[in-house]
């Protein structure tokens, strides 16, 4: 239960919520450029850009579940239950696993249109991270400044699909999520005409609150429901001109989906939640983040570490909420 977006005023931004039961000891992790990632079938990358991004670090090695390289291209990976589908190795293919797609792309590509040509050629691989980790099933969002594109493994093939609303969040597939918007197309920020009777035998009805232009916009927690509204939300969302006021927007719109805890109840007395939330400025490399129980922004700037190192470099999640008293 994830919803990814992009946003573009002064700058370009992109981020996601991240709704699951559970915290797997996230944190931004900054993967300097000289690391060596250790792919399962494709050789050591010995160099490549460097990346910032909220991971899962295990065996020294970063999970990422969203995270843009130094050049501004960003990935993020949400759950695709029932459709995500792998593959044994093939030959004459890439053959990387879900869980190195983000390295393998971020390390090498700078823009959408190089990572399209390199995604022609990969294979995704059905091969758990260990015993204990077994794969997720998986789609992505890619996107620069310019373009966004959905990256979509089904069992009829690999899927490239170009994402012009710069949104994606979970089932069902993106070619659905986006004819889906179809059904909505009536929907304005502004206040509704009445057209109800049409222009024969109009009725005499009233505009009796603000906001009734889009009456009809899912507010329920499915992600074909998240899906239109984060796009609604953030189509129609007012373009601000300072850092301050373009990401305190780009939070209020992941706001607008973002998964109280209690409201998605699992098996187990467990209950779905949004972890945590990210915004990061992709052409100045600060990752901002807000966590379910700490709602003030903290933010890390990847240009200020060494990024010539060959270590991870982690920022644990600040997790406790911080209250300001005024009197």
């Amino acid at each position: 239960m994830c919803t990814a977006i992009t946003y573009k005023t002064n700058h370009h931004y992109f981020g996601r919520n991240l709704d699951l039961e559970y915290h797997f000891n996230e944190t931004v992790t900054i993967t300097p450029r000289n690391y060596v990632f250790s792919f399962r079938k494709m050789g050591d990358m010995k160099q490549h850009f460097a990346i910032i991004g909220m991971a899962y670090v295990l065996a020294d090695y970063p999970l990422y579940y969203d995270a843009t390289n130094e050049k501004g291209l960003s990935i993020a990976a949400l759950n695709f239950p029932n459709n995500a589908h792998y593959n044994p190795y093939c030959f004459d293919k890439d053959n990387i696993t879900p869980f190195e797609l983000i390295p393998w792309v971020l390390g090498q590509c700078a823009t959408v249109a190089d990572a399209k040509k390199l995604l022609k050629r990969i294979n995704l691989l059905n091969q758990n991270f260990s015993e204990e980790l077994p794969l997720s099933p998986l789609h992505w969002i890619i996107s620069d400044s310019h373009h966004s594109i959905t990256f979509e493994p089904l069992k009829s093939g690999i899927k490239i699909y170009n994402n012009p609303v710069g949104v994606l969040t979970n089932n069902p597939p993106f070619n659905y999520q986006m004819f889906n918007l179809n059904n909505y197309m009536s929907l304005t920020n502004a206040q509704p005409k009445n057209t109800f009777a049409g222009q024969n035998k109009p009725l005499k009805l009233e505009k009796y609150s603000r906001g009734m232009g889009a009456m009809g916009l899912p507010g329920d927690f499915s992600s074909a429901s998240r899906f239109i509204k984060a796009a609604f939300v953030k189509m129609n969302s007012v373009k601000h001109n300072t850092e301050a006021e373009s990401i305190n927007q780009f939070f209020h719109i992941l706001k607008s989906v973002e998964m109280p805890k209690g409201c998605l109840k699992l098996k187990k007395g467990l209950y779905a939640f949004t972890i945590y939330s990210s915004c990061c400025n992709t052409d100045l490399g600060i990752y901002y983040y807000s966590t379910y129980n700490n709602s003030g922004i903290c933010a890390i700037d990847m240009h200020k570490e060494n990024l010539q190192g060959s270590r991870l470099i982690n920022y644990p999640l600040i997790k406790e909420q911080i209250i300001e008293y005024q009197n």
